[in-house]
């Protein structure tokens, strides 16, 4: 059995271009589909969050258009329920990697508020690449990456072949000409080696520890390179 850190963001609201707040949070199929993946492989998952807050679902993660239909909607957020370590999160600044096997972070837009410039957890990915620890990051999730700077200010994944929501899966979803920022473009700027997939596909990137998924259909195979990692 391995220990899994699920980071996850604190934000319920994402502060869009004209100050207006977007209500967000975390993306329910990128926590769901992971959490099942690796509890029914045997592993151990602990949920951290900035400050130990309890994560906010985003509530249009939930909607039936969005997960084939209201069976599945229901099906999803009666996950959500059973997930217990979501209602107990631990806080993020306590968290020590190397007291775990494996780090997850999950995406939708509440990363782009809080975890995008999160020293802390710009700190514990830091330390994941230099510990050699597995690190999985979909969809919005790699916003966290922004704050993974070194000592000499170069962001830590500069050169890195990743993945994430794209600038044109924003814009076919509505949001780009709101975004304050757009993430493909963030981490281009931070040095990494982007590789885009077509939109609403499953696209992952992995290169040395870091598996990136794209889009919310990248979540399942995301999860199983993670576990061939771990086993």
């Amino acid at each position: 059995m391995s220990k899994i850190l699920f980071v996850m963001t604190g934000a319920d609201h994402w502060t869009l271009r004209d100050g207006t707040k977007h209500p967000t949070g975390f993306w329910a199929e990128e926590a769901v589909v992971p959490y099942r993946a690796f509890t029914a492989a045997g592993h151990e998952i602990t949920v951290a969050t900035p400050g130990g807050v309890v994560p906010a679902v985003d509530r249009a993660s939930l909607a039936p258009e969005v997960n084939g239909g209201p069976e599945q909607a229901a099906e999803v957020a009666a996950a959500l329920e059973a997930m217990p370590e979501l209602k107990r999160p631990v806080r993020l600044e306590d968290v020590e990697v190397t007291d775990h096997d494996a780090v997850f972070y999950p995406g939708g837009h509440g990363p782009m508020e809080d975890l995008a410039d999160s020293a802390d957890s710009g700190r514990l990915l830091v330390r994941a690449l230099d510990t050699g620890t597995p690190l999985a990051v979909v969809c919005h999730g790699p916003a966290a990456l922004l704050a993974a700077t070194r000592e000499d200010g170069t962001n830590a994944f500069a050169g890195y072949r990743l993945t994430c929501f794209t600038n044109a899966e924003e814009t076919q979803a509505g949001l780009a000409g709101q975004a304050p920022w757009l993430l493909q473009d963030r981490l281009v700027e931070a040095g990494a080696d982007f590789a885009e997939g077509e939109p609403w596909a499953p696209h992952v990137v992995t290169d040395r520890t870091l598996v990136t998924g794209q889009n919310p259909a990248s979540s399942a195979p995301l999860a199983d390179e993670l576990l061939r990692r771990l086993a």
